[in-house]
């Protein structure tokens, strides 16, 4: 590789890198483009320059091997948890910006009683104009059967397998009135390319004279593709009505945030942060020992933005409240990390997740016949007091694990996580009395999600 050539504008723009042979190198007899070794190469020639563990990658197994095989032959497990492959790049960056072909509800698994091996799924929030808005599904309905077969501890991973097209859903709703769950009617759930608007909830409170800013918002990414920075624009707008509106208290709901592009994280901190603007340091990224050799890739350190709409010093006792659980990760835990050094960043939830390293997405460019995209690390991310020491996540100041009691609707000021912020903030305990539920997690759609623990670098945002 010509070192003029390596790690040049198409790097920094995030899109790849520009490859090219020296003319004094051999030349190398042709691979067939639609082949598995051309695939292979490709996956090498990347990994054996951005790999973030490049030191510790593992020699390949045989360059004619399935790509997926390929690739995680290379990866330096078990430190490395994060790095992927997918087949389709196209279907990678959709689904990093929220597009996928879905019905539009995210759920939590648990199993129904300890005295049976049934298994349903907690409906956690539905998407706005989507499949499952329109069938009138809600937060906290319970679905037991899906295509009419009931889920239990053997068959439930076959049976969600099934919702990824059109299916029937069959649920209990909880009535206020008889103070239990009935049945409703079976729905059929329609799937659609749906494009999830991040922005979920924004609205101002006003409790005990006190002015609340909440805004929870389910992943980091500028707009729906492309350039285009719908999201961002969104997220500037709903912050310039918490200015105008004279917040003295912003809550940042990321419970169901598992990460996303860096120049949102960036965006969003930009609002927060105590009159930071592009002269203060939000990041600081380190890559691997061969781009270190490189200026590019030497003290690399993200600034903040100077945004109109940032609060500036109204946040009384200089204090962001944000709700986590353990799906909170990656772009989320930079937001917290970043915001750190300049204000005291007030965690309400469960432990997160822990991921402090970045990726870049990768497709071949040079080859159309190779449809594949591969996500590997190729950073770890610092604030600017050089901290990065959270990989076992970041540990709440209040524990509040919203399963333990029924799940109310998103944006109830009642509402289990939320009631507990607002608790905080006027120092006035809820009268509400509530069940307590002693059940086990095993698992959530959103783990499922490609943007689950993602720190995406797209520099061509900036």
């Amino acid at each position: 590789m010509k070192q003029s050539k390596l790690f040049t504008l198409a790097f920094l723009l995030g899109t790849g890198f520009l490859f090219s042979c020296d003319p004094d190198e051999d030349p190398t007899p042709p691979v067939d483009p639609s082949s598995e070794s051309a695939v292979n190469d490709w996956i090498f020639e990347v990994m054996s320059q951005v790999y973030y563990w490049l030191d510790d990658m593992n020699t390949p197994i045989a360059a004619d091997s399935d790509p997926e095989d390929y690739f995680e032959s290379l990866l330096n497990r078990p430190t490395d948890r994060f790095s992927a492959i997918y087949p389709n790049y196209q279907d990678l960056i959709n689904a990093l910006s929220g597009v996928t072909l879905e019905a539009g509800y995210e759920f939590t698994l648990f199993r129904e009683s300890q005295s049976n091996e049934n298994v349903v799924a907690e409906i956690t929030y539905i998407k706005k104009n989507s499949p499952a808005a329109s069938a009138g599904l809600m937060r906290g309905d319970i679905i037991n059967e899906i295509n009419g077969v009931q889920m239990t501890l053997t068959n439930y991973q076959q049976v969600l397998g099934d919702i990824s097209s059109t299916h029937t859903v069959n649920y209990l709703r909880f009535n206020e009135e008889l103070n239990g769950y009935e049945a409703k009617e079976e729905v059929t759930m329609n799937t659609i390319e749906l494009a999830e608007n991040p922005v979920f909830i924004d609205t101002v409170y006003t409790i005990d004279n006190s002015k609340i800013g909440y805004l929870m918002y389910n992943f980091f990414a500028p707009g729906t593709g492309g350039s285009n920075t719908t999201y961002d624009q969104e997220i500037d707008a709903v912050f310039a009505k918490f200015k105008n509106e004279s917040i003295q208290h912003l809550i940042v709901d990321l419970r169901y945030n598992g990460g996303g592009y860096v120049t949102s994280a960036v965006n969003l901190a930009s609002l927060i942060g105590p009159g930071v603007g592009a002269s203060d340091i939000f990041s600081k990224t380190k890559y691997n020992s061969f781009l270190s050799q490189y200026d590019d890739f030497k003290n690399v350190q993200t600034p903040f933005k100077a945004k109109a709409e940032n609060l500036g010093a109204t946040l009384e006792g200089n204090r962001v409240y944000i709700l986590t659980s353990e799906r909170t990760a990656s772009a989320s835990e930079l937001l917290v990390n970043g915001l750190k050094p300049y204000m005291d960043v007030f965690l309400i939830g469960d432990v997160t997740y822990g991921k402090n390293v970045g990726s870049i997405a990768f497709e071949d460019e040079e080859n159309d016949s190779n449809p594949y995209g591969i996500l590997p690390i190729v950073s770890q991310s610092f604030n600017s007091l050089d901290q990065s020491d959270y990989t076992t996540g970041f540990s709440p100041n209040i524990e509040v694990i919203e399963f333990t009691e029924r799940l109310l609707p998103l944006g109830d000021t009642q509402e289990i996580m939320l009631r507990t912020a607002i608790e905080q903030i006027t120092g006035t305990a809820s009268s509400l009395r509530v069940e307590k539920l002693d059940r086990q997690e095993m698992g959530s759609s959103l783990d499922k999600k490609v943007r689950q623990g993602i720190m995406i670098e797209n520099k061509r945002l900036n």
